[in-house]
């Protein structure tokens, strides 16, 4: 039986989940004015992995945060199952850099947090929160603190606490940047096992150009700011964990590589001419 990514995903001509037309949003502080993002068109399907890549200040984490609903652009549209996003939807989960973990709260309260703040009965809770540590490995440690745990151990207490949530798009900001590069390897494999478990559409923001070619069936490429989209590579060989022992991977790294680099001296030539 195919699983629910690949199913989802064949779908997703057909179905866009995530839709931003036209999207463009500035900051103005005493100091500046930011502009961030400028008329960004985008779709995501529903099941489908993305991944974000980019310079430095180019509006990635800002774009997640739009699709969160925790902004809203000054112009432009951002739909959400043919809706306009107003406000945080339910089925949406964001997992920060800093995993956002209470120190105070165990393992399994940590892990139920979601639903606890959306009021769901104690019991309720903690049985789904026990059921997602079992799935990421980390059953055992239900009654430790955040504290005891190791860097990898905390980003899987956080993706336990997404999967409370029963969510159809998981945004995730950099969520393995401070882990040593096994570790991360190993929950990049860990990302990929639940995205094709779940079949949630997956929009991954990262600066590691391996990350994103082994995480994303396309690569959105930024400008530098204001944030534009340069290219979009497809990627349709991702989806296996031998992935990284491949021409294809290999390649499409090569391209991405070269890619930024181009972008990052079209950059440097307009700050010398401006």
């Amino acid at each position: 039986m195919e699983n629910p990514a690949l199913q989802a995903t064949a779908s997703a001509a057909l179905s866009p989940l995530i839709e931003l037309r036209d999207v463009s949003i500035t900051y103005t502080s005493v100091q500046k004015t930011t502009h961030a993002l400028d008329c960004l068109k985008l779709t995501v399907a529903q099941g489908e992995p993305v991944a974000i890549i980019g310079p430095s200040g180019c509006g990635k984490t800002t774009l997640l945060n739009l699709v969160a609903g925790l902004k809203y652009p000054d112009s432009g549209e951002l739909l959400i199952s043919g809706e306009p996003i107003t406000r945080p939807r339910r089925r949406t989960s964001l997992i920060l850099q800093d995993y956002g973990l209470l120190p105070w709260k165990t393992v399994l309260d940590n892990a139920a947090l979601g639903l606890t703040l959306r009021r769901v009965s104690r019991a309720i809770a903690h049985q789904q929160a026990t059921d997602a540590l079992r799935t990421v490995g980390l059953e055992d440690f239900a009654h430790t603190y955040p504290s005891e745990l190791s860097g990898g151990m905390r980003q899987r207490l956080a993706l336990a606490r997404a999967l409370t949530l029963d969510s159809d798009i998981m945004l995730m900001d950099e969520p393995l940047s401070a882990l040593d590069a096994l570790t991360r390897e190993e929950l990049q494999n860990v990302l990929l096992e639940l995205w094709q478990r779940r079949g949630y559409a997956q929009v991954l923001v990262t600066h590691s150009i391996e990350e994103a070619v082994f995480l994303g069936r396309r690569i959105v490429l930024m400008t530098p700011r204001p944030g534009r989209i340069r290219t979009i590579i497809d990627n349709p060989c991702m989806g296996e964990q031998s992935y990284r022992q491949t021409t294809e991977f290999f390649d499409t790294c090569v391209r991405l590589r070269e890619l930024l680099k181009e972008e990052e001296e079209e950059d440097e030539e307009e700050c010398v001419h401006s």
